[in-house]
């Protein structure tokens, strides 16, 4: 019996080693846009990186119980879930792509372009109406349009692997305007309040 759980346990270990070698990368990308850290030079993103450990730590934690679900799901839900309730710490520019942009706008615009993460989905998972992810979405999007590009324009859509995945949108936002200061907080009903 004893054998049967280690062998148990050696299988769940070797496929999430598998599952953290194809997704990581992508992973972290996503992590990195959203504490606003800068991705180069390697090592610049440590916040990004505990984000990133804590998620995946529960997302192992959680392995058994995905009974066929896409763990790239769980992972990147958990992320999302984590930033939102650590937002405040987020909040100081940090030479990022996307550091000038509130927690809040960084997260919707990141779950919605370069997760391409449905409306509906991402107003469910953060708790939030539709209609606000929309807006949320659209004053980050315009924010970065109005700042002009400060680096490459690639640099927001480019994976790990260097696909294009991401909004494609111009450089780093200029000021995020007066709801900056504010941050996400948690709503009654579990939800983010911009």
């Amino acid at each position: 019996m004893a054998e049967r759980a280690t062998h148990r346990d050696r299988l769940r270990a070797l496929e999430f080693e598998a599952f953290v070698a194809g997704a990581g990368g992508r992973l972290l990308h996503t992590a990195t846009l959203l504490t606003g850290e800068p991705s180069q030079p390697p090592g610049a993103y440590v916040r990004a990186e505990a984000l990133l450990r804590a998620a995946l730590a529960r997302t192992y934690a959680d392995w058994d119980r995905l009974h066929g679900g896409d763990p790239y799901d769980r992972a990147r839900r958990e992320l999302a879930l984590r930033f939102a309730r650590e937002a405040r710490r987020h909040q100081r520019p940090r030479g990022g792509l996307l550091d000038r942009l509130t927690p809040i706008e960084r997260l919707v615009l990141v779950l919605r372009m370069y997760e391409e993460v449905g409306e509906e989905q991402t107003a469910a998972l953060l708790g939030l109406p539709a209609d606000r992810i929309r807006a949320v979405c659209a004053r980050a999007v315009a924010t970065l349009r109005t700042a002009g590009p400060r680096r490459g324009a690639a640099e927001v859509g480019r994976g790990a692997d260097g696909a294009g995945h991401g909004p494609g949108g111009p450089g780093q936002a200029s000021a995020a305007g007066p709801a900056s200061a504010a941050g996400p907080a948690s709503a009654p009903g579990g939800g983010v309040t911009p």
